[in-house]
């Protein structure tokens, strides 16, 4: 049988077009149940018991589930935990499915295909199940139709001549379908009503996803909190109109009634304020903004304002108050208001429950680790179990007469401060992909014993007898790049840059590539390493090691005595590293005038060229920043952190990054110029003026101007701020100016112009990444690329799409960004870890003066903390400190405190409330009678030590896996 659909259509040449599309029908489709004695099954095709198992005690008789498209949709959570079964998925949902969340559809097929007894019944296609579109009948009417169809017919179906029935419950969360399905005599439920009868699984209630909640039972009784969202159509009339804006809603991690939302086109972000202002956003959020009249713009407040709840139905004026006490007298910015969420970006969060702010024994407050998250309302009967572990949530909804969105528990992690579980926190939360590499991609990796083949030779530049070497971090295992230098007959010298050849073994298209893409780049944590790319070929094949013959690209110059370029190629090459070497051994050999072998003279030919290559930068404007970084040495068996490592700059250090600086600009040159319309390049945008105005009151108050109108004048400023009595000043200023920095971002060169393309940092119009293919997906692209600029490779077609290449490089960014969170968000975890059942006195420095509080920077391990020099709710300081924003000062007595200035501060975990431990700081030195505590000994075991990192430096991973610092 089969049915049809005739209409026409007119082309964009104005030619008329008939279609007809034909739809099939079948009799001989069957129902997946061993219960069916009509149907004529394939064995794969039986799916259904024959006798259900009974789980409900209201429903005790043998049954199948039919799920509604909405219960896929918003209970997933329930259907992972596999205690339901023998449920009928129809065609119809699916699809619905798929077009309205791919996550959710995957995960709904990974439950099919894992044989949880998941039968998909083809309705469309069946005659006794296939209904038509009535007329005016949206196609969410008629798919409920359908579905309500499809229950009848299995009831019909399973229905013996004897009259023994199995029945076909329909769950929907849908009250109209629900209705008119009761109305036709089937059995319809909600999640929750079915599950509340699962008396022997009383834990799926937690689980409940309560996306059609609208608001308290009470909540309409009382005035609602935040105003009302605008619909949809409002929000297209008012953006097409340019009444409304639209960007990404980015909160505070510092103030929680204060977030921004980017604007395209817009040079400043627009500040959102107060409940009614961020009303109900979420960080990541795209929304909606209205824009306030100028009169009513604010600034940014200075007091640090964490949530410390109250009712979590009402909103408390205190914090208004506090907000705009903070922003009086301060020059205004763009402000707005949302009134529309345009799309969510909810995902899952990891945080702990904060027991006490309801009555009853299921109602509970979850606090998120990340805080940039507001607290959310969950209902759990596990509070007990849960309360000293860390567990899962979802949002659901968000009703505008809660303070607090609304969602449902999901799983627990573990126990709160146990390792394992911190990190698997730290992971989840920073989208980490950490699971094991699968077997499609184990599949790709080449057969070992691995060796250079003939074919290799052939095509290859043979670079075996050239001494080659590396330079890298102790226990370095993941070797990508390497150096030889020797001076030409001219006088002239031949510097060459040797990188692992990782795109030969990772083909494009293959599973292994996949995942590297999906991945995008190596994660470093104190204790562990994520590889990008499976072991094999990270700290195998692909690593450069000594004395072991390697695959490598090669870029090679011939550089002037003065480091200027005269020729630069590339090739494909056979490298043998004569030795690998640490920074420390590398520059012992430098120094030592009596060792003159072609691999000293080499390593001092290359460190005398990159010192005049630095010089060459700094004088073009190039930045030299700074950022705290710590590295922790871990016990071998406890993985505890015992100390951090003293890192000392050496000469080598700079010479590895200044080769591997003009390796990335060479590479990026070339691959423009042979494609100006999809060569992977990374750009760095010049930062607006206001990112420096926080950091130019300070340095005005010290008596320095900051020059940003340039990048040479912003380099030439960050020198002269220099105060002899204090050492460590330049370096907090360029820690404070890394901070007004822009992210550095990938990007296709066809997808934005070209004076776009320039890298602010390193005062460069080009660049690219080309020098970690082991640990950087975007490396892997531009030796594709590169390869087919010299006749190495062939062009793949994907390469050529410079939308494709786009939507990579959006992913390589976030990953990127993501990885570096999770690596600072490491070294706070294990700093924690430092300092339990400790109390030490340490040397600091103040970053900024807020109206409440003081930012200090202890150097000594990285650390950032907040003394807060206002009392907060319910406390009540002996003391009174008087803020000065036009000095950006605090006064408390005689006591001035300006930034920059040195005070000694004590360290301690409060660990009070285990959930949500916090080291705390408080002031030492100078003394203020009353507000300061007093000095403790320092402890003189387990020394611990730092390293001040520049900005180019990434962590190293823990000792059995070290790897590379000092690329940029």
């Amino acid at each position: 049988m089969k049915t049809s659909k005739v209409f026409v259509k007119k082309t964009k040449r104005g030619t008329i077009l008939k279609i007809v599309r034909e739809h099939y029908l079948r009799t001989d489709l069957t129902c997946g149940s061993y219960f069916c004695k009509k149907c004529f099954h394939a064995p794969k095709d039986l799916i259904l018991d024959e006798v259900p198992e009974i789980l409900s005690s209201t429903y005790n008789f043998h049954h199948y589930l039919l799920l509604d498209t909405n219960i896929i949709l918003d209970q997933m959570d329930i259907l992972e935990t596999k205690v339901l079964s023998n449920i009928i998925l129809l065609q119809t949902v699916l699809e619905e499915v798929r077009n309205r969340s791919s996550s959710i559809y995957k995960r709904t097929l990974d439950l099919v295909g894992n044989k949880n007894k998941y039968y998909t019944f083809v309705n469309e296609h069946h005659r006794e199940t296939h209904v038509e579109s009535k007329d005016c009948e949206s196609s969410n009417d008629r798919n409920d139709r359908a579905i309500r169809r499809a229950v009848e017919w299995y009831n019909e179906h399973l229905t013996t001549p004897g009259g023994v029935s199995l029945k076909v419950i329909l769950l929907t969360d849908d009250r109209n379908n629900r209705d008119l399905a009761i109305a036709q005599g089937l059995i319809a439920l909600s999640m929750k009503d079915y599950v509340q009868t699962l008396e022997k699984h009383p834990f799926l209630l937690d689980k409940l996803s309560h996306k059609s909640y609208d608001a308290d039972a009470d909540g309409k009784l009382r005035a609602p909190l935040f105003p009302a969202h605008l619909s949809a159509e409002q929000v297209h009339i008012g953006i097409k109109n340019g009444k409304l804006l639209q960007g990404v809603f980015y909160a505070s991690r510092d103030n929680f009634l204060e977030g921004t939302v980017n604007v395209d086109g817009m040079d400043k972000s627009v500040l959102l304020q107060g409940h009614e202002g961020l009303n109900r956003a979420v960080d990541g959020d795209h929304v909606a903004v209205e824009m306030l009249p100028e009169t009513q713009w604010s600034a940014p407040s200075e007091v640090v304002m964490q949530d410390e709840g109250g009712d979590p139905g009402d909103v408390n004026p205190d914090e208004e108050q506090v907000l705009e006490s903070a922003v009086n007298g301060k020059e205004r910015t763009p402000t707005g208001k949302v009134v529309a969420i345009i799309r969510r970006n909810w995902r899952q969060y990891c945080g702990v429950i904060q027991l006490g702010f309801y009555q009853g024994a299921i109602n509970h407050i979850f606090v998120p680790a990340e805080r940039k998250i507001p607290k959310i309302r969950i209902e759990t009967r596990q509070a007990d179990v849960l309360a000293n572990q860390r567990i899962i949530v979802a949002i659901d909804s968000w009703s505008r007469y809660s303070r607090y969105p609304k969602g449902h528990f999901v799983r627990a992690l573990g126990e709160i401060g146990d390792k394992d579980t911190e990190n698997e926190v730290l992971l989840l939360e920073h989208d980490i992909p950490h699971t094991k590499f699968s077997d499609a991609v184990l599949a790709c990796l080449p057969k070992m014993p691995w060796a250079i083949t003939k074919e290799d030779e052939d095509c290859r530049v043979d670079l075996r007898n050239v001494c080659i070497c590396s330079v890298d971090p102790p226990g370095c295992t993941d070797i990508d790049d390497a150096l030889h230098c020797f001076q030409l007959p001219n006088g002239n010298y031949e510097v060459g840059v040797h990188i692992a050849d990782v795109s030969h073994f990772i083909r494009p298209g293959t599973a292994l590539d996949k995942e590297a893409s999906r991945r995008g780049t190596t994660v470093y944590l104190t204790d562990k390493r994520l590889d990008m790319v499976p072991e094999l070929l990270s700290s195998n094949l692909c690593s450069l090691r000594g004395q072991e013959e390697r695959l490598s690209f090669s870029c090679i110059w011939e550089l002037t005595p003065d480091a200027q370029i005269l020729s630069t190629r590339f090739h494909k090459s056979i490298i043998c590293s004569k030795k690998a070497m640490t920074y420390e051994e590398a520059q012992l050999i430098i120094d030592d005038s009596s060792q003159n072998d072609d691999l000293a003279l080499g390593l001092r030919g290359l460190n005398n060229l990159a010192k005049k290559l630095k010089k060459q930068r700094t004088d073009n404007g190039a930045l030299v920043l700074a950022s705290p970084e710590v590295r922790f040495h871990v016990d071998s068996e406890t993985h505890e952190p015992l100390e951090v490592v003293v890192k000392k700059l050496r000469d080598t250090n700079s010479m590895v990054e200044e080769f591997m600086l003009l390796a990335n600009i060479s590479v990026a040159t070339r691959i423009l110029a042979e494609f100006p319309e999809c060569a992977i390049l990374r750009r760095h945008p010049t930062p607006p003026i206001s990112n420096f105005e926080p950091l130019m009151r300070s340095l005005k108050t010290q008596g320095f101007d900051l020059d940003v109108t340039t990048g040479k004048g912003f380099s030439d400023s960050l020198d002269k701020a220099v105060k002899p009595e204090n050492p460590f000043f330049n370096n907090m200023v360029r820690i404070l100016a890394t901070r007004c920095m822009l992210q550095a971002v990938y990007f296709c060169s066809g997808m934005i112009q070209p004076d776009e393309y320039k890298h602010y940092g390193l005062a460069v119009p080009i660049y690219t990444h080309f020098t970690s293919p082991i640990r950087r997906y975007a490396d892997i692209m531009v030796h594709r690329l590169l390869a087919v600029c010299i006749g190495a490779d062939h062009m793949s077609p994907e390469m050529l799409d410079k939308n494709f290449s786009n939507q990579v490089c959006k992913n390589l960014n976030y990953r990127n960004r993501m990885a570096q969170y999770a690596g600072r968000a490491s070294v706070a975890l294990h700093t924690h870890l430092f300092f339990r059942n400790k109390i030490q006195d340490e040397q600091g420095y103040i970053l900024y003066v807020r109206k409440n509080a003081l930012l200090i920077l202890i150097p000594k391990y990285g650390l950032e903390g907040t003394v807060y020099v206002a009392p907060k709710k319910g406390e009540v300081l002996p003391v009174t400190f008087v803020y000065d924003e036009e000095q950006q000062t605090q006064t408390c007595g005689s006591v001035v405190f300006n930034p920059f200035d040195p005070v000694k501060v004590q360290l301690s975990l409060d660990q009070s409330d285990r959930q949500r431990e916090k080291l705390v700081f408080k002031l030492v030195e100078p003394v203020i009678p009353g507000f300061s505590v007093p000095s403790v000994e320092l402890p003189t075991e387990e020394p611990m030590e730092v390293e001040i990192v520049s900005e180019k430096a990434r962590p190293a991973a823990p000792p059995a896996k070290r790897t590379k610092k000092g690329k940029r």
